[in-house]
């Protein structure tokens, strides 16, 4: 369960749903963000690219940019809006929703979600269609919390080699948040699911033309029925104990824990169960991984049409130094708090180890309080550098299942699943 400190009653949410749906709906993504001066507000010069090798900064490189709702992000595109979370924003358990990375799949997004109208709908292969509104979501199931990360299944690509199409996230799409919402499970209970039904859909609003011929203008994802997942997925409409950010998918998003972020619709408007396997482009076609270890291979073999695959599913464990973050020469003799986060989608981090001399000897972290299996775990450890030099800093983290982060990356067409341990330079001098 997450335990950010706050709760969320129905009574609070019935309370302020007037005000959100007149606030939220009233916002627009481009048109009046951009006239009121909001976007892009650049603070940063940077490269527009940093190939054809791997990508040297913690981020992406790129401007940042101001969208309503948001601090400013690094904008890798606007059509559709992916924005990256900085470095900085990671020393907490949660990440604050106007920080919250963003990836939206088609361009043409919401930009105005009226409550009075919008509802979700539940069909397909059930004894009892559903159609929700927002109080009614709200009110009529019993309310579940939780901790889990979300992270965009191409996080870290502009770290594979040779390069591969799609956004050059660094490492900052991803985030936690504590959410709040509706047992799926209690919602296809109401409905009642019939017999011989394999797997159910999920729909948001999002809209678009797709790539060319293969009818990917709506966005579509899918879990199979007998996946024990399904079990713990939660139909959010809180996000840290508020609202959730129009570009994160107010008023409400799939959560899926310990699973890639394609999977956690936005805006759901339609939850479907089907009676044979969904075979829509972003199932068939889109974010699929090498049936290998890993989920890796090579150009030559993926050109050779050898290598099968399968839809991407959970998160490796990952663990990230934030601070220091190496732009600042330290003084030789000062005390050093080194901090970070550590994450995975098998279950909870058991262990994070750091190594201050280029992975010749290792020591364990201090790991935080533990706010859920699927969250984020903060560490930290006191290091002491006493001489002057260049330093290298790297960190690996274990979970709960006993998955080691390894110390090799991986390459695959999408350019999903990097986890490679992480490693920052920290340069040392004497004072004077």
């Amino acid at each position: 369960m997450a335990k950010s400190g706050k709760g969320v009653t129905r009574r609070r949410w019935l309370q302020t749903l007037g005000a959100a749906s007149a606030t939220l709906a009233a916002g627009r993504f481009l048109g009046e963000a951009r006239a009121a001066g909001q976007l892009p507000e650049v603070q940063q010069a940077a490269p527009e690219f940093t190939g054809p090798g791997p990508n040297p900064y913690w981020t992406s490189a790129g401007q940042f940019a101001t969208y309503p709702q948001k601090a400013p992000l690094i904008l890798l595109t606007d059509r559709p809006v992916q924005l990256e979370t900085p470095r900085r924003y990671f020393l907490s358990t949660f990440t604050p929703n106007e920080a919250f990375f963003v990836r939206w799949h088609l361009q043409t997004i919401p930009n105005a979600v009226d409550l009075k109208s919008w509802r979700l709908r539940v069909e397909g292969n059930v004894e009892r269609p559903l159609t929700l509104s927002f109080p009614e979501l709200i009110s009529r199931f019993k309310p579940a919390s939780l901790a889990a990360v979300n992270q965009c299944s191409g996080n870290s690509r502009s770290r594979l080699q040779p390069r591969v199409a799609g956004g050059q996230w660094g490492n900052g799409a991803m985030g936690n948040a504590a959410w709040t919402g509706v047992k799926l499970r209690d919602i296809l209970n109401a409905a009642g699911v019939k017999s011989g039904s394999v797997q159910v859909q999920f729909e948001g609003l999002d809209k678009g033309l797709g790539p060319k011929g293969f009818g990917s203008n709506r966005f579509m994802k899918s879990l199979d029925l007998t996946n024990p997942v399904i079990d713990e997925c939660v139909v959010a409409y809180a996000m840290n104990d508020e609202p959730l950010p129009m570009l994160n998918g107010f008023p409400a998003r799939l959560i899926v824990p310990g699973y890639f972020a394609t999977y956690w619709l936005k805006s759901l408007s339609f939850i479907r169960v089907l009676d044979a396997p969904d075979d829509n482009f972003w199932m068939k076609a889109a974010y699929r991984i090498p049936d290998t270890p890993r989920g890796s291979t090579t150009p030559e073999e993926m050109k050779a049409g050898k290598v099968p695959t399968v839809p991407i599913a959970r998160m490796p464990v990952r663990s990230f130094l934030v601070s220091p973050d190496g732009t600042n020469k330290i003084p030789a003799g000062f005390p050093l708090r080194l901090r970070g986060i550590a994450f995975s989608g098998y279950g909870t981090v058991k262990k994070v180890e750091v190594s201050t001399d280029r992975g010749a000897h290792w020591a364990d972290a201090r790991l935080e309080a533990d706010a859920g299996e699927y969250s984020f775990r903060t560490w930290s450890l006191d290091w002491t550098p006493k001489t002057g030099g260049r330093y290298e800093v790297a960190v690996r983290a274990t979970d709960a299942k006993g998955n080691v982060q390894p110390d090799d990356g991986v390459w695959n067409p999408g350019g999903y699943l990097w986890n490679k341990i992480e490693r920052q330079e920290i340069v040392v001098g004497d004072a004077s």
